[in-house]
This record gives C-alpha cells, sequence and structure tokens, in this order.
C-alpha cells in the first residue's frame, strides 16, 4: 500500500517507512479490540445482568454512568498535561506503552470480579478507560513522526481501518464465544464474556508489541532532564500553550468546529442504539448492527483516506457531515428494523472517515515540535464530547412536549407526543453538525500552517 512512497532529504528518518507505518496503524488494530468488545459490547450489558445482579436498573445505570463520566473527566484533566510531559521528555511512545499496558492488565482485571462486585467492576472499568484513553493521545502525537505532512490522511485513515477491522474480527470471535459456549469448552455465556475480557487484553497486549518494536519516535534525543525536570517543563509549557491559542486562531478555530460536529456523531452513535431499544430490537440486534459498523467502516475509513488526497481534506470533511445531516434527518423517520440497520450502514461508512481525517488534518495545523501536547488538548475535547447533544436534545424534547400536549390528553395522544418529541430531538441534532460546518468553513488551511511553523520557530 505504500511502497511509492519515499522519503526526501528534508524529512525525518522515520517518515514514510513501510514498516514503521504499519507499527503505529497496528496500535489502532490492538486497542480497538477494547472499545469494541469491552466498552461498547459486553461492558455495559454484563454490568446489568452480572456484576449489578438483583440491583434497581434505574440504580444500576446511574453507577455505569458516574463511572464513565468520572474516566472521562480525568482522562480530559490529564490529556494535556500528559502531552506538555512528553514532549519535553521526548518520550511519546514511552507513555504509550505505559498507558497501554495499565489499559491491558485492567482489562484482564475484569475477568476476576465476581457476581454483584459492581463497585470492583467501575473502579477497574475506570482503570482501563484511562489506560485506553491515555495511550490514544500519544498514539495520534506519532502521527507526523512516522509519515510526511503528504501522507498524514492516507496513514490516519490505515489507522482507523486497521482499528475497525481489528476491532470486528475479535468481536465477532467474542460474540460466538457468548451464543455458542459449549463450541469453545465454555460451560456458559456468564462464563464466556468474563473470557472475552481475558482475550481483549491478550490481543492489546500482544499486538502492541509490533508498535514498540517497529515505531521509532523519530525526533527523540537523549535527555537529561529527567523525569521529574520533564513534569515541571511541561507544566510550564502547558500554561504557555493556554497562552498561544489566543494567537493560533486558526487551530483554535477549527477545535471549535470540531468539537462540535463530534459531539454530533458521537451524539447519533448513541441515538441509534436508543432508537433501537425504542423499537424493541434484542441484544443480538445491536451486537449485530456494532458488527456491521465495524466491517463496514474498515474499506470506508480507506477510502475517505484516498478522497481526501483526491479533492482535499476540507471538502472531504463537509463532504461526511452533510452525510451526517442526512443521517439525522434519516432517524427522525425511522419505524422498522430494516431501516435501523440500513442507519447503521450509513454511519459505518462515515464514521470512521471523519474521525480520520480530522486527526490528519489538525495534525497540519499544530507546532511539529509539540505534538503530544497539542493532540493532548485534541483528545481533551474528544472526552469532553456528547455533551452538547444531549443536553440539546433533552431541551427540545421537554419543550416539544409541552407544546404539542392539547388540555385533555388521551392514552393515544401521549403515545404519539411522546413519539414526536423524541423526533424532534433527534432532529435537533442537526445544529451541531451545520454550527461545525460552518465553523470549519472559516479555516484557512494555509493560514494555520504559517502560525504553526512561526510558534515551532520560537
Amino acid at each position: 500500500m505504500f511502497r511509492n512512497l519515499s522519503t526526501s532529504k528534508t524529512e525525518k528518518a522515520t517518515s514514510n517507512d513501510k514498516k514503521t507505518i504499519w507499527g503505529w496503524a497496528f496500535y489502532d488494530w490492538a486497542n480497538s479490540a477494547f472499545a469494541t468488545t469491552v466498552m461498547a459490547g459486553f461492558f455495559p450489558i454484563f454490568f446489568k445482568q452480572y456484576w449489578s445482579y438483583g440491583t434497581d436498573v434505574n440504580i444500576s445505570t446511574a453507577q455505569l454512568g458516574f463511572g464513565n463520566a468520572i474516566a472521562s473527566l480525568i482522562v480530559a484533566c490529564l490529556a494535556p498535561i500528559l502531552g506538555a510531559i512528553a514532549d519535553k521528555g521526548s518520550a511519546r511512545k514511552k507513555f504509550l506503552i505505559l498507558f497501554a499496558y495499565l489499559g491491558v492488565l485492567m482489562t484482564a482485571g475484569l475477568f476476576l470480579v465476581g457476581q454483584g462486585q459492581w463497585a470492583l467492576a467501575i473502579v477497574i472499568y475506570v482503570m482501563g478507560i484511562i489506560g485506553f484513553s491515555g495511550s490514544i493521545v500519544f498514539y495520534d502525537a506519532l502521527l507526523p513522526l512516522v509519515t510526511s505532512e503528504a501522507h498524514y490522511d492516507r496513514v490516519s485513515s490505515l489507522g482507523y481501518a486497521m482499528g475497525y477491522l481489528g476491532g470486528g474480527l475479535l468481536f465477532l470471535l467474542n460474540v460466538s464465544m457468548t451464543l455458542v459456549p459449549e463450541r469453545f469448552g465454555l460451560p456458559d455465556a456468564a462464563t464466556a464474556v468474563r473470557m472475552s475480557f481475558i482475550t481483549v487484553a491478550a490481543w492489546w497486549g500482544g499486538f502492541t508489541i509490533l508498535t514498540i518494536l517497529w515505531v521509532t519516535e523519530g525526533d527523540a534525543r537523549p535527555s537529561a532532564i529527567g523525569v521529574r525536570g520533564a513534569v515541571v517543563q511541561g507544566l510550564h509549557q502547558l500554561i504557555e500553550t493556554f497562552k498561544e491559542f489566543r494567537r493560533l486562531k486558526t487551530t483554535f478555530l477549527f477545535l471549535a468546529a470540531y468539537w462540535f460536529y463530534i459531539d454530533g456523531v458521537d451524539t447519533i452513535i448513541r441515538m441509534a442504539v436508543d432508537y433501537g431499544l425504542s423499537l424493541g430490537f434484542q441484544s443480538t440486534d445491536l451486537i449485530l448492527a456494532l458488527l456491521m459498523v465495524q466491517f463496514i467502516g474498515f474499506p470506508a475509513a480507506l477510502g475517505f483516506g484516498r478522497l481526501g488526497e483526491v479533492i482535499g481534506v476540507r471538502r472531504t470533511i463537509f463532504l461526511a457531515i452533510g452525510f451526517y445531516v442526512l443521517i439525522t434527518g434519516w432517524a427522525t423517520m425511522m419505524t422498522s428494523k430494516r431501516e435501523f440497520f440500513i442507519l447503521a450502514a450509513m454511519i459505518g461508512l462515515v464514521q470512521g472517515g471523519i474521525q480520520a481525517l480530522s486527526r490528519s488534518y489538525y495534525a497540519r495545523l499544530i507546532p511539529s515540535n509539540r505534538t503530544a501536547e497539542y493532540f493532548g488538548f485534541y483528545n481533551m475535547l474528544g472526552k469532553f464530547a456528547a455533551i452538547i447533544g444531549p443536553a440539546l436534545m433533552g431541551a427540545v424534547g421537554l419543550a416539544a412536549k409541552r407544546l404539542l400536549m392539547p388540555p385533555s390528553p388521551t392514552a393515544a395522544d401521549l403515545t404519539h407526543i411522546s413519539q414526536l418529541a423524541s423526533r424532534w430531538s433527534i432532529g435537533s441534532v442537526a445544529i451541531l453538525f451545520l454550527v461545525g460546518g460552518l465553523l470549519l468553513y472559516f479555516v484557512d488551511e494555509n493560514k494555520g500552517r504559517a502560525e504553526a511553523d512561526f510558534f515551532a520557530k520560537h
């Protein structure tokens, strides 16, 4: 795939080396097993049915929600700080390894959590998310070191595509284990789920070794400042970065645009599942839809990378935003299971593409010598995503109910109005894509590059 890429004299020694690129992309293949099998697939269901067995459903939902919120808040606060520290100590790869194997260890630890031990499950899960999300900060920051700017889009898309394929393949195996546990020598589905956590840990930890062996931090030079010095200088640099954002106007504008449209992406993903449940789908239906997204996302992410090279990254992101507006419109009219699977397929077509190209586009707008720090801010916004969308949907839904409610409603009226209000609330998510697209329209890539180059030299 990358045999035609060449390294110019002005590029870093590691740029466009095929082995380095594949080593970098394999980390997405490795860690996506956690995102798919644990975060999206089994943990939420197993938490309710096993670790919170006998607990009121609303209480277990609150417990899981608080756990996710705490993990996201911790990672969001740590991401820019860790990025600044890693840049000062030229230790992006070291921090990636540290956080990756924290996540691997915690994932394996879920196997040991017994029935009813919901508090222990939450603690281990939160630590696993910290490991997973923390490693992504440094994984993203390595992108400018493994390839040249001309190939950011293709390489970034390769990473996301590998993630969809790797995560999907292991998830398919894990789902099979739970559906027919006897074929795998397991006594029941609960044991199969617990064994799935072991397989995720082995997959994540095993394939990360390829990243360790094949990726070299090309700009890393021996540092004599030590860990303490890196921490002190990193925190000082973080303060300076907050000040710089006032002058890095293009970068700040893109981050604002990204915050809005990626919030819409995350909200749509969550509402597709909610809609499936409201239509009476079984958990097997939701898992099948998730698998569909994974396997469609693999070629689609690669295709978006190529499309970005042909028509431009910014235009391709605009195309994805427009497609998401159509997805939002489809969701407001969806009534059957068939339409739900069509919606899942549509999401699979653009989800990886918009994520991959947003990452590669952002890489062009930041100082090249402080990628971990700036990707810390980028990932911080990712963790704060899906905040505006749910709040907007809730407000619109309540307002629609009050507006549409007749003086003396019948039972049929209440059902109809409730469904109609839900559709209005989903439709409101289109506002996030429209605002994000509008802000992106004013992003001047050439100006952003000039600003980033200036700060890289000063």
